[in-house]
């Protein structure tokens, strides 16, 4: 008569993960949740802050050309991005990254030949984005760069 009891030396299935399934599992997670953070793309207010940096570097430039050549720059906005007129290449256009920008300045910015320029500043904006402004502005001593406005 056979007996009801398992064999002693018989393995117990087991219940659960091994340590293998469990690994594939989170690594297959982390790498959806990284496709995800990559498919959500920049927010504005980061688009609008590489702008900036972009124009002060830009700006930057063309007052050292203007400084090493003898003559004044001038920088103006225009509806597809902005001008730099006065460089020793002739007139640099610069298109926007991310248009449209809305930009306020107190006119035309001059960047030269002096080592000392008047204060300058130049804010930008989404105008259909809730993305705030920000402003790219010198003392006329230092250098452009990003402040609040």
């Amino acid at each position: 008569m056979p007996c009801a009891l398992a064999h002693p030396f018989q393995p117990r299935r087991q219940r659960g993960f091994t340590l293998m399934e469990l690994l594939v599992v989170i690594t297959l997670m982390a790498l959806a949740s990284a496709g995800v953070v990559f498919a959500i793309g920049d927010n504005s207010q980061d688009q609008l802050q590489r702008e900036g940096q972009r124009l002060a570097a830009q700006l930057e430039a063309a007052r050292a050309q203007s400084r090493a050549s003898g003559q004044p720059v001038r920088w103006r906005a225009d509806s597809q991005g902005f001008v730099i007129e006065g460089l020793q290449g002739g007139t640099r256009q610069g298109a926007w990254l991310h248009p449209p920008v809305a930009v306020r300045s107190s006119g035309d910015i001059i960047l030269g030949p002096e080592a000392l320029i008047g204060p300058q500043t130049v804010v930008l904006a989404y105008p259909s984005r809730n993305a705030g402004s920000i402003a790219v502005a010198t003392d006329g001593v230092r250098p452009f760069e990003l402040q609040a406005p």
